[in-house]
């Protein structure tokens, strides 16, 4: 049996034991996750369109893997007025395997381990989490990041956000803290390597 499934804005075709990867979904690695975004399912040459989604159908996958993609780099220039901007972008993946196609309301025979008391709990962690910046923001006034080329206001104000505020911080950063950016805010490791660069030259001045 296959179903066609939508998670993450995108279709997939999938049977038992097949190994994909989507949009993340939230999850431990060995959790039972379950979509309910069945588009069609069948057999052989029977199939049962949704509209859109087939009633009583559901899919159960296992989370194999939390990653996440390779960076995609987006680079504008203007040609005779000396501007570039430089922004990549990571695209969180869950690598999940299909358990069971379940219809007709079936069952799954593994539950899901999202219980009401798990995502409480997962929520008041991330909101915990999101509250405490990366890094100590420094006393005094915050330099204008977006004199770095590649930091736009929104990159700024996450930055700040994050208790990154001045050139002299980001001329500092480490290799581990290039690492915790990379893996915690959407940032290549390569962009903020060049922010820091820049940032060394402007906190001469």
């Amino acid at each position: 049996m296959f179903a066609v499934i939508k998670t993450g804005g995108k279709q997939y075709r999938v049977a038992a034991n097949d190994l994909l990867k989507i949009e993340k979904v939230e999850g431990q690695v060995g959790d039972i996750v379950e979509i309910g975004h069945v588009l069609a399912h069948g057999e052989g040459d029977k199939v049962v369109f949704g509209a859109p989604f087939v009633e009583g159908a559901l899919v159960t996958a296992e989370v194999v893997l939390q990653g996440k993609n390779r960076t995609v780099i987006a680079f504008k220039k203007r040609r005779r007025q000396n501007s570039r901007r430089k922004i990549g972008h990571r695209q969180l993946l869950t690598t999940v395997r299909i358990s069971e196609i379940l219809i007709d309301g079936a069952k799954p025979s593994k539950k899901a381990a999202a219980k009401a008391e798990a995502k409480a709990e997962a929520k008041t962690e991330a909101k915990a989490a999101a509250a405490a910046p990366l890094f100590k923001a420094p006393k005094g006034e915050p330099d204008d990041l977006t004199v770095i080329k590649g930091i736009g206001p929104v990159a700024a104000e996450q930055l700040k956000e994050q208790g990154i505020a001045t050139f002299a911080q980001v001329a500092k950063l480490s290799d581990a803290d290039v690492a915790k950016i990379d893996e915690h805010m959407p940032f290549s490791a390569d962009q903020i390597k060049d922010w820091r660069e820049q940032a060394k030259e402007l906190a001469k001045k």
